[in-house]
């Protein structure tokens, strides 16, 4: 998508569930392999009584949106801030979404929500992206 393309509230979401699979890939790929997302034993007795999905694995959905669909190809992310506000649990179906709330047409950069969302629609994740577009 080219920067003139884009404008205040564009958005796009994404639905997903990540497995307990899926989880221990990313733990091994990251090196992050602390029990509360492995360990059903050990994160029963934690605060979140379930093991909980990494949060920078749910925070790759932004990157896949941003990457591929808004703004899309040629996307280059300069920054992104994060809040984590709920957990997130295995098989936990997500939603996440990245919408538009600046464009920097001079400059080809672009400011972005990045939101997830519960099933109950509570926000799990909260931040702001920061994109070049290369094209």
């Amino acid at each position: 998508m080219k920067i003139e393309d884009l404008y205040i509230g564009q958005s796009y979401a994404v639905s997903k569930s990540f497995t307990s699979e899926e989880v221990a890939a990313f733990s091994s790929l990251s090196m992050d392999d602390n029990p509360i997302h492995l360990n059903e034993d050990y994160a029963s007795k934690s605060i979140f009584k379930s093991r909980i999905v990494h949060g920078f694995l749910t925070s790759s959905l932004f990157s896949a949106i941003i990457g591929t669909k808004l703004p899309g190809n040629g996307s280059i992310y300069l920054r992104q801030d994060l809040s984590f506000s709920k957990p997130i649990y295995h098989n936990e179906t997500i939603k996440a979404e990245v919408t538009v709330l600046e464009v920097k047409r001079e400059k080809s950069v672009v400011i972005l929500s990045t939101k997830i969302y519960k099933e109950n629609d509570e926000v799990a994740v909260d931040g702001t992206a920061v994109i070049k577009l290369m094209n």
